[in-house]
């Protein structure tokens, strides 16, 4: 669907139906106020707390948040501080962050993303990797043919995991596949993914050991010598992050500045003068 195009005082905003999430953006790309929020046939969403971990639990099909399209170089992420979370460019150091290319590749070499109800809780260490947390939702690395929008909300099927250490800090990488691609009927655990996509595994894992060093970084580490572990592994690692959110979200863990706003719920902090602020806002 073309954007509609929303004119305010604050500006144009553009908005884009994907399936029954919808996107609304606000200001420029590449820029510090640029804000994507995601919505529903309800209204305004978080996309960190509202949209459902599981789309078929019994099937283990989850939902993934598309937050960056394959071969793109903007570092962008869910806010975890603002209301609703919308999703935006990482800066460090007061500047926007962009990734380099590792050669022989070209920005993300997956779409990547977060799967939602999640969380790597900074006061946890993991036993898997003696590491604490990152404090984000956890990651996904969707390796499907397709070129996947920001803001997509997608059904993935869950192949394995990478135990990436950054800075000191857990930071899992989920490897999962669009449930509409053509080859996910084929790949149904790790394995599975050398067998039809040779050489994809050890490509990622070079990307991430890798990705920083241009900007003066050491190396990233991995657990498990940087072996991918199963999916059974994988599943219950983010059962694992589904637990530590709820935490989160019940008050029993420390989020610090986390925004814990469930629009959807009856808990909602989103009292009637919020949301006329965040409709002014957005539009």
């Amino acid at each position: 669907m073309p954007p509609r195009l929303l004119f305010s005082p604050r500006g144009v905003h553009r908005c884009f139906t994907m399936s029954v999430y919808s996107v609304c953006e606000r200001g420029s790309s590449n820029t510090n106020g640029y804000r994507m929020f995601i919505k529903s046939t309800s209204g305004p969403i978080s996309p960190f707390h509202d949209i459902p971990l599981h789309l078929d639990k019994q099937k283990n099909i989850f939902n993934m948040l598309v937050e960056i399209p394959r071969w793109t170089n903007a570092k962008m992420e869910i806010c975890k501080e603002e209301l609703m979370n919308p999703i935006k460019q990482d800066v460090k150091n007061g500047k926007l962050r962009f990734v380099n290319n590792i050669f022989p590749h070209k920005g993300y070499i997956w779409n990547y993303g977060a799967l939602p109800q999640t969380w790597e809780d900074p006061n946890h260490q993991d036993p898997n990797t003696n590491a604490k947390g990152d404090n984000d939702p956890i990651d996904v690395c969707e390796i499907g043919s397709k070129i996947l929008s920001r803001g997509s909300v997608i059904p993935v099927k869950v192949l394995g995991i990478l135990a990436m250490i950054d800075e000191g800090e857990t930071d899992w990488k989920v490897i999962a596949i669009h449930t509409d691609d053509p080859l996910a009927d084929k790949l149904n655990d790790i394995d599975d993914v050398d067998k039809h996509m040779p050489g994809l595994l050890k490509a990622t894992r070079d990307w991430f050991r890798y990705y920083k060093v241009p900007t003066g970084k050491p190396e990233n580490t991995f657990a498990f010598n940087g072996d991918f572990k199963n999916k059974a592994f994988a599943l219950d690692v983010i059962q694992q992050t589904h637990e530590q959110w709820k935490s989160l979200i019940s008050g029993k863990s420390d989020g610090k500045k986390i925004a814990c706003c469930l629009a959807l719920s009856e808990r909602s902090c989103l009292t009637t003068c919020l949301a006329a602020d965040l409709a002014s806002a957005m539009f």
